[in-house]
């Protein structure tokens, strides 16, 4: 069941205020307070409903799972403007009004309103793992587990570069949603995956090829339920990931952070990519030794965090 926090007078990283803000979200598991919480944060286009009916994240998420409900209780709170339930009726007129790093702080200030004192674990993909990391950024020993998943600390330029493709097309397509969804989809997916799953088949009732059909599918897909408004904002959100921002050095923050830290990349990631998850991996084993890198092997790139279920539990077994 959808539940709801009213946060009033807020104030961002830049200085910018906002008089109220409805932040959404859902628990799953056991009641809270009778088990270990865990905070699942969603992706650019997902949002609370992580399991059950119609549950984004079922491969790791339920009774018997992984991240089982029967022993966790599992917390999920919807970015603020996400359009999913009760925040589809919250449009911020300046889409790029909130960082990474005032996301976390939002959903700090739920955490704080619900009396929530630890989290046994945050874990989340994409954008969702890096807003993982900025709240253990600004909450050092708030968290016992850290699981960011085919993400990073920051934004790289690739990353910027492909958030700005992405803004363009949603500020000057005449179908914008659909079409920055075509070009999100070739990034979140690989050349090889592509090429295992069609093999260049053609579709003769369409008159085109199947990866073509495919990427329109998804295009319309989204269209229908995503909102422009969210989308632009997610995407600004997503380009403006970063712990160190005016803080200093990646070391000056994360020397602070008492979470054992588990880091997984994909090794076909051209998102975020597994060569920076090594040289973070890397640099945190100069401060910290509670630091892993698991890594799933699959050929299809960002999303084989949601693909490769199998690999992925695997990697997390320990942890849960």
């Amino acid at each position: 069941m959808l539940q709801r926090i009213s946060i009033s007078n807020f104030t961002t990283i830049e200085g910018a205020h906002v008089e109220d803000i409805s932040l959404t979200y859902e628990i799953f598991g056991k009641p809270l307070f009778e088990a270990p919480i865990v905070l699942v944060n969603h992706a650019l286009t997902g949002n609370s409903k992580v399991c059950g009916e119609r549950g984004w994240w079922n491969s790791l998420i339920g009774k018997e799972k992984c991240i089982d409900t029967d022993q966790y209780t599992v917390l999920a709170f919807n970015i603020p403007g996400n359009g999913y339930g009760e925040a589809k009726t919250q449009v911020f007129e300046n889409y790029k009004i909130f960082k990474a790093r005032d996301i976390a702080h939002i959903f700090l200030k739920g955490l704080e309103t619900l009396n929530i004192k630890k989290l046994f674990a945050v874990i989340g993909g994409s954008l969702g793992g890096g807003i993982a990391w900025e709240l253990a950024a600004l909450r050092p020993d708030f968290i016992e587990h850290l699981i960011p998943i085919a993400c990073d600390w920051k934004a790289t330029d690739w990353l910027k570069a492909n958030c700005l493709i992405q803004e363009q097309l949603l500020l000057n397509s005449k179908n914008p949603v659909h079409d920055a969804r075509l070009h999100a989809m070739i990034l979140y997916r690989s050349p090889e995956s592509f090429s295992a799953r069609f093999k260049r088949s053609y579709n003769h009732e369409q008159n085109m090829f199947n990866i073509e059909s495919w990427l329109l599918h998804h295009g319309e897909k989204l269209d229908a339920r995503f909102e422009l408004s969210a989308y632009k904002q997610l995407n600004y959100i997503l380009a403006n990931i970063d712990i160190t921002y005016k803080r200093g050095g990646f070391l000056d923050v994360v020397k602070n952070i008492t979470s054992n830290i588990h880091l997984i990349s994909v090794n076909s990631d051209i998102f975020f990519t597994l060569t920076e998850d090594r040289i973070t991996y890397t640099t945190l084993k100069e401060v910290k030794q509670n630091v892993t890198h698991g890594i799933i092997d699959s050929i299809h790139g960002h999303d084989a965090f949601l693909i490769e279920y199998e690999q992925l539990n695997r990697l997390l077994k320990d942890v849960f």
